[in-house]
C-alpha cells in the first residue's frame, strides 16, 4: 500500500468530523462529506456546519487554525469521484447496516486499487458489513473504531478478518499509532468488540446497585472513583458526559448481538428513572443536564445539584461522609467495608471484573488488551487484570461466590497465581492455556515503566530520580507530587549535570505522569512565609536561578520532553533545554501571575530573548517587552503543542510527537542527533525599554482594571512584572546582561511573596484548587 497521504471522512457528525480533525491535526489533508439535506440552497451545508462548529468548540478538537485549513468539505452526491485519490476512507455514518452497504457500493466504484476502507462503527460486526459484498472490497476493508473525542482519546480498536489485506492493515494500525498518535488495540469480531461491550455492562452495574443499595448519586462516584482509579467522574458522571440517550440504543444493540447467557442481558435492565429523565430532556451534559446539573440561583450563583435517585427530583450535591470509606485506600479495603458503600464496591466489581475475565479469547485474545482498552478508552488507572492482582485473585473468586456469582474458568483456576509477573526485567501477562508470555510494545517504544522493572536508578532522592536509557543517554525524571520543583529537584538537576559530563552523552527531561509539571512547590512556599523563613525562599529562587543556568551552558545536550501541562518552573525548564520534544497535547505556560508572583527561575529572561530574536516583530526593544508582557500577565498557556510554537514556548528545531507512548524514544534521539559538534549556547544580552517602557505596560494593565478584569493585586503584580521586563532603570539605548534580568526576577519575586495578598492566592489555590481574585 501506498503511504497515507489524503484521508477522506464520511459523517460529519460528531465522531466523523472529530476523526477528521485529528487527520488534519496530524497534518495530512482531509475530505469531510457528508448527504445533501433535501432541498437545501448549500449543498455542503452539512460538513461546512460541522468544520464551523469545531472551529468554536470548546475542548477545541482542533490543535491549530492552521489544522482546521487542511479539512476541505463536500458531499456525496458531487464529490464522491474525488475519493479517487484518497489513500484511506473512513465511514462514520449512523448506526444502520443498509445504510453503510449502500454507501460501501458507491465508494467501491470510484476509489482507487491501492486504498483502503474502515468503519468506525462501534457495534456492528466486520462480518455483517462485507457480507455479500466484492472480493476486493473484504480485502480492504476493516474496523476503526475511534473514542470520542477523537483528538483527545488516545485508544483506537482495530478489527479485521482473515481475508483482510494484511499490508493494508499493517499500514492502517502504524498511521493510526505514529502519525495520529492513537495506541492501536486488535480485537476479534464481536459484538461491541471490547470497549462498549465491557464498559456498557460496568456502566449498568453501577447505576442498578446504586439504585438498589439506596446509594447517592455522589456516593456512587466517590465509591467508583478514586479507590479504583477510576475518574472522579465515576458511574453516573460518566453517563452525564456519554450522553443518557446513547445508553438504550447501546443497549439495543448488544442485546440483539450478544448470545443467550451473556452476563449483558443481566444487567439490561430498564430503569424507569433513566427513562423519564431522557424523555424530559435531561440528557447529560449536552442536555438540561442529567444525573448532575447546573442551577442558577436568584444571585447569579451557580449551584451543583444531583437527582435524588428515589424520587427523581434534584438536590444540592453533597460530598459523601463516610468514615470507613474516607480511611480506605485501596480497592480491596472499599470493598472489605460493612456496609452499603463496601457492598455496593463489591457487588459492581465482582460483576464487572468476572465479566472482565469472561471476554479473553472472546473480544480479545489476551489480557493486555483489554486492560488497554480500559485505561485508554475510559481513562482508567488500572486496567481490570491490573485490578485482580490489586485485590488479589483468590479473595475475589470468594467474594464472587459468596454472592452467586459464577466466574470464568479463567479466574476459578487462578489459585495464588497473578496475571502479570516480572520475569528477568520483563512484564509478563498470563495466558489462558496457564503460560505467560511477554507483554511486546510496538516497535521503538521506550517507557520508564519498562526501565525500572529491569534496573535502579543512577541517583535518587525524595524528588527525582536519574534512569540510564541506554547508548549514553540519561533520563531525568520529577517524582514529587504534581512534579512540582523543589530544593530535591534542583539538587538532582545540578547532580545529573556534573554526572553526565564525566560519564554520559546527553540528558533528557521526561516522566510518565499525568503532566510534566505544576511548577514551584507552592505549599512549601507558603509554609516557608507563614513563619517568616523568607531565607528559605530566598535560597529556592537564587538556587533554581543557578541550577537553570548551569543545566542551560552545560557541555552536553538537554532535551525536555513534555506532556500535559508544563506550568511555572516546569515552563522554565523547557525554555533553558537545547531542544524539546513535546506530546501534541502539550499545554504550556508561565502562570506565576495567576498566584501573585512573576516567573523567577529565568521564564522572563528567555522569553524576552526569544521573541528579541524570532522575528515576528518589529525591531526595537519595546514589541518584545511588550509581547511578553502581555502574555505573562494573564498567564497564557498553549492549548496543544503547536499552539505553543506560536507563543514561543517551543522553538522552530523543537519536535512535537503524537503518540504519548513514543516520546521518549523521540526525545532520546534528538538528544543523540545534538551530540556531535555539540557546543553550548553562548550569554546573550537583550535592548529593553527602561522606565518609559514600563509605564506603558503599567496603563496598559490599568485599563483592563478599569474594564473590571483586572483586580487590584493583578496591578502590584503587572507593576513588578514591567520592571522586570523593562529591565528597571536601564537606558532604552544600553543592553541588559542575563544575570541583570534574574537579579530582576528575584527582587520582584521577593517582594510579592511578602505580599499578603500573594499569601492568600497561595492558600486558595492548595485549598481550593483556584487561586483567589483579591
Amino acid at each position: 500500500m501506498e503511504p497515507i497521504a489524503k484521508v477522506a471522512v464520511i459523517g460529519a457528525g460528531v465522531m466523523g468530523s472529530g476523526i477528521a480533525a485529528q487527520v488534519a491535526n496530524a497534518g495530512i489533508p482531509v475530505m469531510l462529506l457528508d448527504i445533501v439535506p433535501e432541498g437545501a440552497a448549500n449543498r455542503n451545508v452539512i460538513a461546512e456546519t460541522a468544520l464551523a462548529r469545531m472551529k468554536k468548540a470548546s475542548p477545541a478538537p482542533f490543535m491549530s487554525q492552521r489544522a482546521a485549513r487542511l479539512v476541505t468539505t463536500g458531499n456525496i452526491e458531487d464529490h464522491l469521484e474525488s475519493l479517487a485519490d484518497v489513500d484511506w476512507i473512513i465511514e462514520a455514518i449512523i448506526e444502520r447496516h443498509d445504510l453503510k452497504q449502500a454507501l460501501y457500493r458507491r465508494v467501491d466504484a470510484v476509489r482507487k486499487e491501492t486504498s483502503v476502507v474502515s468503519s468506525n462503527t462501534s457495534t456492528i460486526q466486520l462480518s455483517h458489513l462485507v457480507e455479500g459484498m466484492p472480493g476486493r472490497f473484504r480485502r480492504d476493508f476493516m474496523i476503526t473504531h475511534f473514542f470520542n473525542p477523537p483528538r483527545y482519546m488516545r485508544l483506537m480498536e482495530l478489527v479485521t478478518a482473515g481475508e483482510t489485506d494484511a499490508q493494508k492493515t499493517a499500514s492502517v494500525s502504524d498511521f493510526a499509532d505514529r502519525t495520529l498518535g492513537k495506541s492501536v488495540v486488535v480485537c476479534n469480531d464481536r459484538p461491541g468488540f471490547v470497549a462498549n461491550r465491557l464498559g456498557t455492562v460496568w456502566l449498568q452495574l453501577g447505576m442498578i446497585h446504586a439504585m438498589e443499595l439506596g446509594l447517592t448519586v455522589e456516593e456512587a462516584d466517590a465509591v467508583m472513583g478514586r479507590p479504583f482509579g477510576i475518574p472522579k467522574t465515576g458511574i453516573f458522571g460518566l453517563v452525564d458526559l456519554v450522553g443518557l440517550d446513547l445508553m438504550p440504543h447501546i443497549g439495543a444493540s448488544l442485546k440483539a448481538a450478544l448470545p443467550d447467557g451473556d452476563m449483558f442481558h443481566d444487567t439490561n435492565k430498564d430503569l424507569p428513572l433513566l427513562n423519564k429523565m431522557i424523555a424530559e430532556g435531561y440528557t447529560g451534559r449536552k442536555g438540561k443536564g442529567g444525573f448532575y446539573r447546573l442551577k442558577r440561583t436568584d444571585d447569579g450563583r451557580k449551584i451543583k445539584e444531583t437527582i435524588d435517585l428515589e424520587s427523581g427530583e434534584y438536590r444540592p450535591a453533597q460530598k459523601p461522609a463516610d468514615p470507613a470509606f474516607d480511611a480506605a485506600r485501596k480497592p480491596r479495603a472499599v470493598m472489605e467495608i460493612d456496609n452499603r458503600l463496601g457492598r455496593y464496591a463489591t457487588a459492581v466489581m465482582t460483576n464487572t471484573l468476572a465479566y472482565a475475565a469472561s471476554l479473553v479469547g472472546d473480544a480479545a485474545d489476551d489480557i493486555a488488551a483489554i486492560d488497554e482498552v480500559m485505561r485508554l478508552g475510559y481513562n482508567w488507572r488500572y486496567g481490570p487484570f491490573e485490578l485482580i492482582d490489586m485485590i488479589g485473585g483468590q479473595w475475589l473468586v470468594d467474594a464472587m461466590r459468596a454472592n452467586g456469582i459464577a466466574g470464568p474458568e479463567l479466574l476459578e483456576t487462578l489459585g495464588d497465581k497473578s496475571f502479570y509477573r516480572v520475569e528477568n526485567g520483563r512484564k509478563q501477562a498470563l495466558q489462558p492455556d496457564g503460560s505467560y508470555r511477554d507483554v511486546i510494545r510496538p516497535d521503538g517504544i521506550l517507557m520508564l515503566e519498562d526501565i525500572r522493572l529491569g534496573a535502579k536508578p543512577v541517583l535518587k532522592n525524595g524528588s527525582a530520580a536519574l534512569w540510564d536509557i541506554g547508548d549514553g543517554v540519561v533520563c531525568l525524571e520529577f517524582t514529587s507530587k504534581s512534579n512540582t520543583m523543589d530544593e530535591q529537584v534542583m539538587a538532582m538537576i545540578s547532580d545529573a549535570v556534573d554526572l553526565v559530563t564525566r560519564d554520559y552523552k546527553a540528558m533528557v527531561i521526561y516522566n510518565e505522569g499525568r503532566h510534566f509539571s505544576a511548577g514551584a512547590n507552592l505549599a512549601l512556599a507558603l509554609f516557608s512565609a507563614n513563619i517568616a523563613a523568607f531565607g528559605q525562599i530566598e535560597k529556592l529562587v537564587t538556587g533554581g536561578q543557578h541550577t537553570y543556568r548551569k543545566m542551560k551552558y552545560a557541555p552536553f545536550p538537554v532535551v525536555a520532553a513534555p506532556a500535559g501541562m508544563a506550568l511555572g518552573g516546569g515552563c522554565e525548564i523547557l525554555l533553558h533545554s537545547d531542544a524539546v520534544q513535546a506530546h501534541a497535547e502539550s499545554y504550556i505556560g508561565l502562570v506565576e501571575c495567576g498566584v501573585g508572583l512573576v516567573p523567577a527561575w529565568g521564564g522572563c529572561k528567555e522569553m524576552l530573548t526569544r521573541w528579541q530574536t524570532s522575528g515576528k516583530l518589529p525591531n526595537g526593544p519595546m514589541p518584545a517587552a511588550a509581547k511578553v508582557f502581555e502574555m505573562i500577565s494573564t498567564a497564557t498557556v498553549s492549548k496543544s503543542a503547536d499552539d505553543a510554537r506560536d507563543l514561543m514556548f517551543l522553538g522552530r528545531n523543537d519536535g512535537i510527537t503524537m503518540n504519548r507512548y513514543r516520546l521518549l524514544a523521540d526525545a532520546k534521539a534528538k538528544a543523540l542527533g545534538l551530540v556531535d559538534g555539540y557546543t553550548p549556547p553562548e550569554p546573550r544580552e537583550v535592548r529593553l525599554p527602561g522606565p518609559s517602557g514600563r509605564v506603558a505596560m503599567l496603563t496598559a494593565a490599568e485599563g483592563f482594571a478599569r474594564r473590571g478584569i483586572a483586580t487590584p493585586h493583578d496591578l502590584t503584580v503587572a507593576g513588578e512584572l514591567a520592571t522586570v521586563l523593562s529591565g528597571g532603570d536601564t537606558d532604552i539605548i544600553d543592553t541588559v546582561s542575563e544575570d541583570a534580568i534574574l537579579k530582576l526576577e528575584f527582587d520582584s519575586f521577593m517582594r510579592l511573596v511578602r505580599n499578603e495578598k500573594t499569601l492568600a492566592r497561595f492558600e486558595s489555590l492548595i485549598e481550593t484548587g483556584k487561586p483567589l481574585r483579591n
